[in-house]
This record gives structure tokens, sequence and C-alpha cells, in this order.
């Protein structure tokens, strides 16, 4: 890196958002570009999917309404104080993070907050909880000399529930990125899209490399859900089909952000390579030391 890195200066973002398909690669780009600013004394915090202490997105998060959550402490008296004392209030409501409660909750319990979870919801408060998170997130971090990196959670997740779970229009989606578009732009935050040429090799290929566990999963919620549904899709050759159309929508998504962007073809997967073209984007688009 260059001199551009100096220090006192501003920050110049403090946000990093990391998205692409699965097996494009987010994680390992997520993973270089932190250490390419710890490389340079810059202080950063990295978030990947499914991280419980994620500070603008939900992972294993259940919300339930004031009545639901009377009648969840009533069924589950025993726990009644512990579950009061993880629950945050939110939105004439409450969120309990249920994977935070500890190993001996029954089953019958995670039965009920699987069924209450953030992304379970109907789509316009799914929305809603969310746009809020990422609202108070952005105050905080304003505040902070921090940059965090976030792999996945800013487009995939709206695509997820809005396009694959509930079939929605792409106008509702784009509207709701651009909401959390609009929710950190005080942040300066900068997108890097990692692309592949072919979306066949980088999913079978991560199908290969993940636990079976992963790709079953997977091909059940991308197949079983509206999307694939409608469109009589199934097995991985159906799977496929989603991630084209959702790799179509993300690229319309892309032309309508206004934030500072940049893709990678990250389709030869040559990590020497990729850190180079890392490096050279934060070069053009600098993220500088700051006092905090």
């Amino acid at each position: 890196m260059n001199s551009k890195y100096c220090e006192g200066e501003s920050v110049d973002t403090k946000l990093i958002l990391i998205e692409g398909l699965p097996g494009s690669g987010k994680s390992t780009t997520a993973e270089l570009v932190h250490n390419i600013l710890r490389k340079n004394g810059i202080e950063a915090d990295v978030y990947y999917e499914g991280d419980l202490d994620h500070p603008a997105d939900f992972e294993s998060v259940a919300y339930f309404t004031n009545e639901e959550w009377h009648l969840l402490l009533e069924e589950f008296s025993s726990f009644r104080e512990r579950f009061a004392a993880k629950s945050i209030s939110e939105d004439n409501g409450f969120l309990l993070p249920y994977k935070k409660l500890g190993s001996d909750i029954p089953d019958a319990f995670y039965e009920i907050a699987f069924k209450h979870d953030i992304y379970e919801l109907p789509f316009e408060q799914n929305i809603r909880l969310i746009t809020q998170k990422w609202t108070r997130f952005a105050r905080q971090a304003e505040n902070s000399k921090k940059v965090h990196i976030f792999e996945c959670c800013f487009i995939q997740n709206p695509i997820t529930i809005g396009m694959i779970k509930y079939g929605a229009p792409q106008t509702k989606i784009l509207d709701y990125v651009l909401a959390l578009e609009n929710s950190v732009k005080k942040l300066n935050p900068m997108l890097i899209y990692i692309n592949q040429d072919n979306v066949d090799y980088s999913f079978k290929k991560a199908v290969k490399e993940r636990p079976k566990s992963w790709s079953e999963g997977f091909i059940n919620y991308y197949t079983q859900q509206v999307y694939g549904k409608q469109n009589h899709l199934s097995g991985e050759e159906g799977t496929i089909k989603v991630l084209k159309a959702r790799r179509k929508a993300e690229e319309e998504i892309l032309k309508r952000l206004s934030i500072r962007k940049a893709v990678i073809n990250n389709s030869a997967y040559d990590e020497l390579s990729h850190e180079t073209a890392l490096e050279n984007i934060l070069n053009t688009h600098p993220v500088r030391k700051g006092n905090g």
C-alpha cells in the first residue's frame, strides 16, 4: 500500500461490504481485506455469515410480539429470568438471541424460536427490523475509528428472503437494499462484489468442499421456497438455476447503488492475484487511519 495511509487523516470509509454468490470466494476476500488493512495499521473488524455477534444483521434471533412473549415466558417459566436477561425490547415486542441461551434449553423451545426467527417473519416485518438495526449500527460506527468488514449480508440476505423465500418483485427487493444503503451512507461504505464466470462450476466446487449438511440444507432451501416451487425446480441443477437468476438480480441492484463499488472476477481462484486486485482497489479507494 502507499502513502495514502497517513496517521491522523480522517477515515475515508468505515464499512466494506463483500458480496457474491456462494462459492465465489467471499469469505476469503473478507479475510484478505482484513489482513491488508491490518498490515497497513488500520484497525478493522470482520464479520462473516452466521456471526452471532453481527453488529448490523440478526443471526439466530427470534422476534415475539408482547402477547407471544408473555406466553413464551409462561410455557418456559423455569427459564424466565434467562430469557428476560438476553431479550431486547424492539418494535412493540421482544428480540431473543436463541442460540446464546445455553445448552440446557429444551428442544420444544427451539421449535418455537425457529418459527419466529427474523428470517421467517413476513417480508415487510423483516425489512423493518433489519433496517432499524443497520441504522443503529451506523450511528455507533460513525463514532468509532474501526473499519467494519461485512461478508454477504447487504445484498445476499434481502435477495434470499425477498426473491427466493417469498417470490417478491425485484422492485421491492431493490427498495430494501437501497434502504440499507441509505442507512449507512454516513460511513462512506465501499462494496466489493466477487464474480465468477461459471456459476455451475463455482457452486459444485463449494458442494465438494463443504459438509454434506451444508449442501443439503442449501439445496432444500433454494428449491423448496416460493421461487423454487413456482419454477418447478429441484436438486443441484435446480439450485444452480436459482443462483443464475439471483446473480442477474444482484447485477441489476449493483447498477442502482450509489456507493463506491468494485467488481472482481475470481474465476481463477488464485489467492495471490486476488489479493493484488484487492490491494489495488483499496489503493484506488483508500481507507485511512483516523483519530477515532
